[in-house]
């Protein structure tokens, strides 16, 4: 596609050597605890399990509420993500919270479905209740060069969502290099994503700092070249305050501080939201 030419090819020592930085950096014990309750404030709260049930979400959406403490300085999670035949049931619990409803979507995790179906599922989460759609691109045709068609359904899709924010899921652990997730991140974007996000957090590896870092990379040109600022979602295997603390520092390094916020900066988890209170 045209936005592909003249594109560098990503060189993986040079990613790595920027990653090493980061990871060598240490914070102060004041900002860690100024930045962990950030961090809490950027959450995905999620539950993206084949035994879900009623009670489990709503007892996720309670645990969302119930974490936002004025007294102690911590925040509200920016949102609860579940599949979304619970669009309604989560968007009822959250109403006057401030706390989005985000469903995944588009036949998640493996996007193997008819297109048909994908934008159906869309269209009804919508209706349900979602305010923002965590989407998978399709891997298979992106690795059989087949862009055209992977920009096209994302267009679809974003068009699907009407006033819902769009998430686009790049899958990065299926893509055979950082060049590739560069490219399909760039796709994402020209289509019309709002977020693009590393993972489904359904396969190994899911978010990996390389990947995302790169993925910082192409959201910066893409604001170079376009003035428009596209979110930025790691999710999959952030359990911990310190792999959190690396995705921040990413952020802050490429992005900047106005891109530290859960209007441009997410975390999809589901265990890491109970480390960090633990901490601060």
């Amino acid at each position: 596609m045209s936005f592909f030419e003249n594109m560098k090819e990503v060189n993986p020592l040079e990613v790595e050597k920027q990653i090493a930085a980061i990871k060598n950096k240490k914070h102060a014990a004041e900002a860690r605890q100024r930045i962990l309750r950030k961090v809490i404030s950027l959450i995905d709260l999620t539950t993206l399990n084949g035994n879900d049930t009623m009670q489990k979400v709503v007892a996720l959406c309670d645990k969302a509420i119930k974490t936002e403490n004025p007294e102690k300085n911590i925040p509200k999670v920016a949102a609860v993500c579940v599949y979304p035949n619970f669009s309604g049931l989560v968007r009822e619990k959250l109403q006057n919270t401030g706390i989005k409803t985000a469903v995944v979507a588009t036949g998640f995790p493996s996007g193997q479905t008819f297109r048909s179906v994908k934008l159906a599922e869309v269209e009804t989460a919508v209706a349900e209740g979602a305010e923002e759609i965590d989407m998978v691109i399709s891997r298979g045709l992106f690795l059989e060069e087949k862009y055209q068609e992977v920009f096209d359904e994302i267009k679809q899709v974003k068009a699907a969502c009407k006033t819902a924010h769009l998430k686009v899921i790049l899958e990065t652990g299926e893509l055979e290099n950082l060049t590739q997730v560069k490219h399909a991140a760039h796709i994402a974007m020209e289509a019309g994503a709002d977020f693009i996000k590393t993972s489904t957090g359904k396969i190994k590896p899911a978010a990996t700092p390389e990947a995302f870092w790169v993925m910082t990379q192409a959201i910066k040109a893409h604001y170079e070249k376009t003035g428009k600022r596209i979110g930025i979602k790691p999710a999959g295997g952030i359990s911990d305050a310190e792999t959190a603390l690396i995705y921040y520092q990413i952020v802050a390094e490429n992005l900047g501080d106005i891109w530290l916020n859960n209007s441009l900066f997410r975390i999809g988890a589901s265990s890491l939201l109970d480390k960090l209170l633990q901490e601060v």
